[in-house]
């Protein structure tokens, strides 16, 4: 049934000309490719206390679907039936089994906490961060790249870790010793997955020339990926909150390009410079694991300094130039 589904979706797609590919293909880049920087701009200039909240379910999301994927091992639409023929360059671009969806899970998060975020204050936000989500969890659908389970699962983990996350927080707000306490478990747990993935089995299953359907290897890379962001996020927290204690500087007129900065020097390692040193020299695991994890410390330790001397340097020249 969730083939005969994905091949209506096609038929749809190759009657209307591929008019409507782009347009869901963009919303699934912006989803993996764009959105994920959104927790960090929020954690430098806007509300640090949901910062954390969009940080913390991120990762988590990240590594539970991550877990999930390597656990179940379900292959691309396009593997178990060669009916299928997904949108673009799916087939080379895609990463990770099937199940459950990693796009759907990002979107979910992001657009998300988004929505939670601004119900009582606005509203109309909310609702097009929700319309945008589902848009997101139908063009991985459309594409053909993954069946609705997949979606559905993917859009299903979001939720209830949007839910748990906030009340953590909550319950945890004030209590540092707590804190302390999670993150020790949290970098336990993380240690925990990297061996289960790395050690358990996978399906190794040939086409008719003798070639491997799908290479176990490669599918851990995104795991690997999710690993190091947690462990950036748990060691990172850890160091802001005992030794940094950062405050948004509001106000301050340096802070939105300082936001800007930020944001191009952490999409630059993660698409560029990471890739081209780290990961081609220790490989997709470890190179990803170490390149995703310099990436979040950078945002939470590193860059918060940068913000905090700078806009206190800036402050301290207008008042110096009003007086």
């Amino acid at each position: 049934m969730d083939i005969q589904y994905l091949l209506f979706l096609q038929n749809l797609r190759e009657a209307s000309g591929g008019f409507f590919d782009e347009f869901f293909n963009a919303l699934s880049k912006f989803a993996v490719d764009i959105l994920p920087f959104l927790p960090y701009v929020v954690f430098w200039c806007v509300n640090k206390k949901w910062g954390y909240r969009f940080l913390a379910t991120t990762w988590l999301g990240e590594i539970l679907n991550g877990v999930i994927k390597l656990t179940v091992c379900a292959y691309r639409p396009w593997i178990r039936s060669a009916e299928i023929n997904p949108a673009g360059d799916s087939k080379t671009a895609a990463t990770g089994y099937s199940f459950p969806s990693g796009h759907t899970l990002v979107g979910t998060v992001q657009y998300g906490t988004t929505a939670v975020w601004q119900w009582s204050k606005r509203k109309w936000l909310s609702i097009i961060c929700l319309v945008l989500l589902l848009l997101t969890a139908f063009s991985r659908n459309f594409l053909g790249v993954h069946t609705p389970q997949d979606v559905l699962v993917g859009l299903a983990e979001g939720i209830v870790l949007i839910v748990l996350v906030g009340i953590v927080q909550k319950a945890l707000e004030s209590k540092e010793k707590a804190k302390d306490i999670l993150t020790f478990i949290g970098i336990a747990v993380m240690i925990g997955i990297l061996i289960y993935i790395t050690v358990k089995p996978y399906p190794m299953d040939y086409d008719a020339e003798g070639k491997l359907l799908v290479d176990p290897q490669k599918m851990m890379n995104d795991c690997y990926k999710a690993c190091g962001g947690f462990l950036g996020f748990l060691i990172g927290s850890f160091v802001e909150r005992h030794f940094i204690h950062f405050e948004i500087p509001k106000g301050s007129a340096r802070l939105p390009i300082l936001a800007c900065i930020g944001f191009a020097l952490m999409f630059a390692w993660k698409e560029l410079f990471a890739p081209a040193t780290i990961v081609a020299g220790l490989g997709g695991h470890w190179g990803n694991f170490i390149a995703r994890c310099v990436m979040v410390l950078f945002a939470l330790i590193v860059w918060p300094i940068v913000i905090k001397k700078s806009c206190s340097k800036g402050n301290a020249l207008t008042e110096k130039a009003a007086a």
